[in-house]
């Protein structure tokens, strides 16, 4: 037990643990309910609030330069500090709010963090009434958003990857980097089910499938946590943040905090699972409500989300940490509370233990509190949900960061070769008409153009690493006697500011001129890489009105395509290196193209990654974590969709460009149909089906076997596919290797017409095949 039930615990268990004397809270042996008990007696309201609120600009009330000084916090937080967010970035020191984001100004640098967290630790113990230590949160989406951490491949390129034990060892080369700066709380994975590409976060996300994203998302927690369910946290790990709870990655029109237009139906079948998932199979720490509204009701103030699904069907017993902003912006965007007070108290009401990244709203609480307006029981259960989750991360005994642990763990090689085999395994071969791999001895004198060619692109939530590598610096370091000329072909945007808030496309005459050069420096060459894409500004999280993500063209932007059909006008093998954060809805780019690898954000050894997939050093394997849409117009679209859809258009396809699942390698393979040792499988019966695969072409070579069910004949309509699992292996030339996949009863469930969870009698299709579209069947039934 631990968690909230461990908060309610300690509530209930009274006076008479503390009557005996003593600081029990103290105790590292007494029980954590006791404990919280106990020192919840002695707080006052005062010190109560401060435990469930936030600083974040309010570090410059604490810091001297950027040195905590006690003096400083002492008399600026006279109750003590309950939540610091982000403290390896700058954020109250003057002139830093609007540092690049990708520029190393905007971070303390590891010693610097380490110095701040250890003095700040120092005094909430030692200078404080009760010696309360500070709870600490970073990001860490794809690596802990620190200097000098390792960037690994965007979440979307992680998601391709169809690795969970790779997902697994990620996961927790971010946890120890983490916490031996000293923090315990991580604000990832993201698990929202992603169903519109002009949203600028579908990067963050594991793609559209509920089944993958409930792997991904458990594979990442137990790599962040460790595995299975626990009370402490041991050392080296971080508690995971599942965030947005839900319905964030279908908005209105594609816009970032827009209403999700969903049914209850369509959230417990589709945007539910990879929640309940973890929740099920991990003691994940904490939960974060999503900005967007349900039915009207904002996901901070949903009582039925937060309370009566998450906490009461589910049994979740961490934290539920806002997201930021996301409780004042009931009052200031939503407009379903009257003012701050009204937000702060409709959010503790609907179960937000913790107001991020500042705690504006939950400032209101003491004055209302003693006013009546709120009850002191909201405050008291938040705040004891806060002092568990302390409890559990072990800083009452170790609130430290370790600098010298630091300094060793943080973007070390073994990182760096974890940060190289993920990128390796997140390339996806989309297109190739046998221009690749490239052969060093008959390609010639090679042109590397295009925005993307000299920039290592890491995508949203990154630092900076200690070291990156280009497309063009990888193909320099694993080919480094081939004859290469390079030229920039045009510019995307005008700025590489990620954080700016302004987002300007590159000159449209400045880039025809550009074009020209490199149609020039191209007429020269034998063989063309081109690398195209998205920056970090052109697709992003866009958090206000004067800082936009989203988009309502999903194409290439800018001249990017008079850029192709300018270099596929020459007749020379043409080959693009994706580069992106959206799928690449680019069918100009892909019609033109002879082949196409989809890169994603490949993180920081990326270069050296696409350089040897280029060149058949390394064979792609990896799938689409997505459906990857021809035009806005077949918005949304993704495989698991009902019968009744997609009937078609006139006058245009109404096909995905790509389908969910694919992807394709420089050898080929054979997979059977599915097998089960039976036709007929009891309703409380988990099925087991064996696939074989086989390697028949002449090269090694990873392929990703999927598992899909299709159910009918039931009360309410089903998906014509639902994916319910995945291996992928390697296979040497004429392997055969035959894989075992079992589905839980359990994931056979459906909900049904009164929205009861049952697994009811009925046929049952199997399928097995390499991606969504390439399938072959075997008939079973339920009964």
């Amino acid at each position: 037990m631990a968690g909230g039930s461990l908060a309610v615990l300690a509530l209930a268990a009274g006076p008479a643990v503390w009557a005996a004397g003593g600081a029990v809270y103290k105790d590292a042996a007494a029980p954590i309910p006791l404990r919280v008990a106990d020192l919840m007696a002695r707080m006052t309201l005062e010190e109560k609030v401060a435990q469930i609120r936030t600083a974040w600009a309010a570090k410059a009330d604490m810091i001297d330069g950027l040195a905590f000084d006690p003096a400083k916090a002492s008399a600026a937080f006279p109750d003590g500090i309950g939540h610091v967010t982000r403290p390896s970035d700058k954020r109250g020191v003057p002139g830093i709010t609007g540092a690049a984001g990708g520029t190393a100004a905007r971070w303390r640098k590891p010693g610097e963090t380490v110095a701040f967290i250890n003095a700040l630790q120092r005094w909430a113990v030692e200078n404080t009434r009760l010696g309360i230590p500070v709870l600490l949160h970073e990001e860490s989406l794809h690596g802990y958003m620190a200097t000098e951490a390792t960037m690994f491949p965007q979440a979307i390129a992680l998601a391709g990857s169809f690795d969970l034990d790779l997902m697994r060892r990620v996961q927790s080369v971010i946890a120890r980097e983490t916490r031996a700066r000293g923090v315990p709380l991580v604000l990832s994975p993201v698990v929202d089910i992603v169903r519109d590409p002009r949203w600028g976060r579908i990067e963050e996300t594991w793609g559209e499938d509920p089944y993958l994203a409930a792997e991904m998302a458990v594979a990442a927690v137990e790599g962040l946590q460790g595995p299975g369910k626990f009370e402490r946290l041991a050392d080296g790990k971080v508690f995971a943040t599942l965030k947005h709870m839900t319905g964030h990655g279908q908005p209105e029109s594609g816009n970032n905090v827009a209403p999700a237009q969903i049914s209850e139906r369509e959230l417990r079948e589709n945007f539910f699972p990879p929640f309940r998932e973890v929740v099920r199979r991990c003691s994940v720490g904490a939960v974060m409500p999503s900005y967007n509204e349900i039915d009207g009701v904002p996901s901070h103030a949903n009582a039925w989300l937060l309370g009566t699904v998450l906490r009461g069907e589910w049994g979740f017993d961490g934290i539920i940490a806002s997201d930021y902003g996301g409780v004042h912006e009931l009052a200031t965007l939503h407009h379903v509370a009257r003012d701050l007070e009204d937000a702060a108290h409709q959010a503790l009401r609907a179960g937000v233990d913790s107001e991020l990244p500042e705690g504006m709203a939950f400032a209101t609480l003491t004055d209302a509190v003693r006013a009546g307006r709120v009850p002191q029981a909201l405050v008291d259960t938040a705040c004891a949900r806060m002092l568990a989750f302390k409890f559990r991360c072990g800083l009452f005994e170790n609130p430290y960061g370790d600098a010298a642990l630091a300094e060793a763990l943080t973007g070390n090689a073994e990182a760096r070769a974890l940060a190289l085999e993920a990128a390796r395994k997140g390339v996806c071969l989309l297109t190739n008409n046998g221009a690749l791999p490239l052969d060093r001895k008959r390609m010639g004198r090679v042109a590397v153009i295009g925005p993307n060619h000299a920039i290592a692109r890491l995508g949203g939530y990154s630092s900076v690493p200690k070291q990156t590598i280009s497309l063009i610096e990888g193909l320099r370091m694993i080919a480094p006697d081939a004859d290469s000329v390079t030229a920039q072909g045009v510019f995307i945007t005008t700025s590489e500011d990620r954080s700016a808030d302004d987002v300007t496309l590159a000159d449209r005459a400045a880039n025809l001129e550009l074009i020209a050069e490199a149609v020039d420096v191209a007429r020269r060459a034998d063989t063309i890489i081109l690398a195209i894409g998205d920056t970090e500004q052109t697709s992003r999280e866009g958090f206000a009105k004067n800082h936009l993500g989203d988009r309502t063209s999903i194409d290439i932007l800018g001249e990017q395509n008079a850029l192709v059909d300018a270099l596929a006008a020459l007749g020379k093998p043409l080959i693009v290196a994706a580069y992106n954060g959206r799928p690449p809805s680019w069918p100009n780019v892909i019609a033109k193209a002879d082949a196409v690898l989809e890169c994603w954000y490949p993180g920081q050894e990326g270069g050296q990654a696409v350089a040897e997939a280029l060149l058949g050093d390394i064979n792609p394997g990896a799938k689409l974590p997505v459906s990857v849409v021809r035009n806005a117009g077949q918005i949304p679209l993704f495989y698991n969709h009902k019968p009744s859809a997609r009937r078609g258009y006139l006058f245009d396809d109404k096909t995905p460009l790509f389908p969910f699942g694919h992807g394709l390698s420089y050898t080929s393979f054979a997979i059977s149909a599915p097998r089960t040792a039976k036709p007929r499988f009891a309703r409380d019966e988990d099925i087991s089906a064996q696939v074989t695969v086989t390697n028949t072409g002449n090269r090694s070579g990873d392929e990703v076997v999927q598992l899909y069910i299709t159910r009918s004949g039931l009360s309410v309509s089903r998906q014509v596919l639902e994916l319910k699992g995945f291996q992928r292996v390697t296979l040497r030339p004429g392997e055969s290797r035959t894989l075992s996949f079992t589905i839980p009863a359990r994931q056979l469930a459906v909900w049904d017409d009164t929205l009861t969870e049952t697994n009811p009698p009925g046929p049952l299709r199997l399928w097995a095949g390499n991606s969504s579209a390439n399938l072959t069947p075997l008939d079973v039934e339920i009964i």
